[in-house]
């Protein structure tokens, strides 16, 4: 089984804090890039069944109805499974009944919206623009056209942000009664209008009270936390998300994307000019296997059930603990053994980071 992620870079408008490859909308640019997808795809696809297929930008959203036939005329070249997760990232702008029928026609059945706030200064700070009773009304017309997975992204931890006003946010957020919530706090990137603007992060200590009272807040809604920045009602985890958490191979298509397939780990250019050449590949290297058990540790201390250590062994016919130092951590409590699995203290999983240092 393959899992496929395709970047649509177009947005209308660029986010203050948006370091991914993205363009401004131009009409013009739009069907050479499409092309030069479908080139990229007939390249290197190698016909494998596709279970978890995910769109995202940039702002697939974007596109006209003319737009999306081609891309999804592209689509259409997979293999896709029965049950295959099909995500389309929207901003909730451009939702409306059109596009959710032609993307219902193109077999998408998860959507992901990237709402963020409904605070007018963060907004304003992050240069959206939504408000609760739009997206509320966008949300209840994808319900009513069958669309029964839905996403939405909150982002906290912006400058002068305090815990009382994320309060409001999160109380909002539920009453649109997601099926998933993704929660992100800002970092401050290279090349972006943050970074630019000399923008500060919020203290840490203010973040780590954040982070706490999300995690709080969620579980007792019903929302599983199931990796260290999402939140999934029962059977409502992002499949293809896992694919990743899991250090499992996948395929990324289009400007900026990454892929990970055959034991190459690879990523395209981020010039526009340069995939439009098509000189897709910036980077490419054979993962060994030090680097590929240190990505699995790395990648499976994100979800919150860890490492099975039955499956590392199986997988690399070695033991964890004698390739890792977990066991200090482990006698000091970062680390928790139980029940065959090894994972981050609840306590610790804000600082996770740092206890990844100390095993690799």
């Amino acid at each position: 089984m393959a899992s496929i992620y395709i970047h649509i870079p177009f947005c209308r408008s660029i986010c203050s804090y948006c370091d991914f490859a993205k363009v401004l909308y131009n009409k013009e640019l739009i069907i050479p890039y499409l092309e030069k997808l479908e080139s990229e795809i007939d390249d290197f696809y190698d016909k494998e069944e596709v279970d978890t297929l995910y769109i995202g930008g940039g702002t697939p959203s974007s596109l006209s109805e003319y737009e999306l036939e081609r891309l999804k005329s592209i689509i259409e070249k997979f293999n896709i499974s029965e049950d295959c997760e099909f995500t389309f990232e929207c901003n909730i702008e451009d939702i409306d009944q059109r596009l959710l029928v032609d993307l219902k026609d193109m077999g998408v059945n998860r959507l992901s919206i990237g709402i963020e706030s409904f605070d007018k200064d963060k907004l304003a700070f992050m240069g959206r623009e939504v408000t609760f009773d739009e997206a509320e009304e966008k949300i209840c017309m994808a319900r009513s056209l069958g669309f029964d997975n839905i996403n939405i992204d909150l982002m906290y931890g912006i400058p002068y942000e305090r815990v009382k006003d994320l309060k409001k946010d999160l109380n909002l957020f539920l009453k649109l009664e997601p099926d998933h919530i993704s929660t992100y706090s800002l970092i401050i990137e290279d090349h972006t209008l943050c970074r630019v603007r000399e923008d500060e992060n919020i203290k840490e200590e203010e973040e780590a009270k954040m982070y706490a009272y999300i995690e709080n807040k969620l579980e007792k809604s019903g929302y599983e936390h199931y990796e260290i920045s999402n939140y999934a009602k029962k059977g409502r985890r992002s499949r293809h998300n896992v694919k990743y958490w899991n250090n499992e191979e996948y395929y990324g298509f289009g400007l900026g994307a990454a892929g990970y397939i055959k034991g190459f780990r690879y990523e395209n250019t981020k010039s526009f000019d340069e995939y439009l050449l098509g000189r897709y590949k910036a980077n490419e290297h054979l993962v060994s296997k030090v680097e590929m058990m240190e990505n699995e540790l790395m990648l499976a201390l994100r979800k919150t059930e860890g490492i099975c250590l039955q499956e590392f062994f199986d997988k690399y016919e070695v033991n964890l603990q004698d390739v890792f130092p977990v066991k200090p951590l482990i006698k000091n409590r970062e680390l928790i053994y139980k029940d065959g699995y090894i994972f981050i203290n609840p306590k610790y999983i804000y600082v996770m980071n740092e206890i990844l240092l100390k095993l690799i």
